[in-house]
């Protein structure tokens, strides 16, 4: 199986299934002498576990990260990072019962037309936990950024049908996300939010919604002209994740709807520094950063697996069939991919960082 590798310079390659020993990534590329522990990893993983709140799922694992090379004295050596995780509370009897019956919006059916040979507990390889690798990854993408005056947030803009009305400040982001289950920066909504999660969920449904991911601070030059442009390396990123099928930049869609002379954003001095007015472009033009915030906003699709009866084939005898899911899933799966589109947004932003000599690949230096 390829296209396990994310990066160019900065360069990220996970293993692992969900049922399997472990997950684990290994980080190449990042310059030697970074002060980095393994307390700054797992603040991340522990973003993303399973068994945070009744919004995901029970799954008992507390995704306790071990590094295994890449660090010496509490600094990278400029070597490859490899860091795992173990998969402890782990149950694969309710595959059993289905394992022959590819779920219906899970990627069971089409790695079996692929492949053949498949890992079909939890979803093997393809499954959310998969992740782990890219978070653990992202912190340290996160940490490098950082030393450079880019800071990354991720929060919740939409879930169940239920949406906030104006955009938060970055005060209202950094304040709010943390404090509900849904890392909604709007914390009236979120309630209202939670409830609707949770009335589907107790139908035996689920829920999806739109996560926003902002990087302030980024520099302009980010990104080159025609196929390395850095919006659509941004968007390849973002729909590498598991459940997300539709990626917007700034003003996305809206756009679409607006005259020119209403999307193109007014160019003007402040500080000293060329800005724009506004980010309809959502930081980025012609495939490079302008220097404003890049606004990036992602479709999460309800979670496939749900509890009502479903209709599907049954691969060994080719006959239609039923199957209702027994186990543990997220009735939604919004606020668990909040640090993982952070995570995705840092290593491109990493990469690109590296790729343009704005940080020197060989030494760390703020």
């Amino acid at each position: 199986m390829s296209g396990n590798t994310f990066g160019k310079i900065f360069r990220v390659t996970t293993f692992g299934e969900s049922h399997g020993t472990a997950i684990g990534v290994v980080v190449d590329g990042v310059p030697a002498g970074m002060p980095l522990n393994v307390d700054e990893i797992q603040h991340e993983l522990d973003r993303r576990r399973p068994g945070q709140s009744v919004l995901t799922t029970p799954r008992k694992e507390k995704d306790k990260v071990e590094i295994i090379s890449g660090i010496f004295n509490g600094k990278t050596l400029g070597t490859p990072i490899c860091m795992i995780v173990h998969n402890v509370d782990v149950d694969s009897r309710p595959y059993e019962e289905i394992k022959t019956k590819p779920r219906p919006g899970q990627a069971d059916l089409v790695y079996w037309l692929k492949y053949g040979h498949v890992d079909y507990r939890g979803g093997g390889r393809g499954a959310a936990r998969e992740t782990i690798g890219r978070v653990a990854a992202g912190a340290i993408a996160k940490k490098l950024l950082a030393a450079h005056g880019i800071e990354v947030l991720g929060h919740t803009v939409e879930a169940a049908g239920i949406s906030v009305e104006r955009q938060p400040s970055l005060e209202e982001i950094r304040k709010n996300v943390e404090k509900n289950p849904i890392r909604c920066a709007d914390l009236k909504k979120a309630e209202s939010m939670k409830e609707a999660i949770l009335k589907a969920a107790a139908e035996g449904d689920s829920t999806g919604g739109i996560v926003e991911v902002q990087a302030i601070g980024v520099p302009p030059g980010l990104g080159n002209p025609v196929f390395e442009k850095l919006d659509a390396e941004i968007a390849g990123a973002m729909m590498s994740i598991g459940s997300v099928k539709a990626v917007l930049i700034g003003g996305g869609c809206e756009l679409a709807r607006m005259r020119g002379s209403e999307a193109n954003d007014p160019i003007t001095i402040r500080g000293g520094k060329i800005v724009t007015e506004t980010n309809n472009a959502g930081g980025i033009l012609g495939g490079i950063s302008t220097g404003m915030p890049i606004v990036v906003r992602i479709a999460v699709k309800p979670t496939p697996s749900i509890s009502k009866p479903q209709r599907t084939v049954d691969l060994e005898t080719m006959k239609k069939t039923e199957i209702k899911l027994k186990g543990r899933y997220d009735p939604n799966i919004c606020p668990r991919i909040v640090p993982v589109a952070e995570a995705m947004l840092s290593l491109v932003l990493a990469d690109h960082m590296l790729r343009s000599g704005k940080i020197d690949p060989d030494k760390f230096k703020r």
